[in-house]
């Protein structure tokens, strides 16, 4: 199984292709250099394979390569970044 998560800045979002097929998204507001996610949706296909956390991880690793910063507002997000705290420094509080 491949995962690509590539974004899509027309639509405000991340999005993860598993072998070619669309499987979910995480959605933003862009607010400067700081993007606010706002909500995280796998298709019901691929849930319980680790997609969300492959989407969440690729699309905050793109997030730190580009010198950005985010707020996690999406609870999905929130969580993911609890239980990886090498992404907490990526945080701010929202404004």
């Amino acid at each position: 199984m491949s995962f690509l998560v590539e974004e899509n800045p027309a639509k405000h979002r991340f999005e993860i292709l598993v072998d070619d097929a669309f499987a979910g998204f995480t959605a933003y507001i862009p607010r400067g250099e700081v993007l606010v996610f706002t909500h995280t949706e796998v298709r019901p296909e691929f849930q319980d394979m680790g997609v969300g956390a492959a989407l969440v991880r690729a699309s905050l690793d793109q997030v730190r390569e580009r010198g950005g910063r985010l707020v996690p507002q999406c609870s999905f997000v929130r969580a993911f970044i609890e239980r990886h705290p090498e992404y907490a420094e990526l945080v701010v509080e929202p404004a």
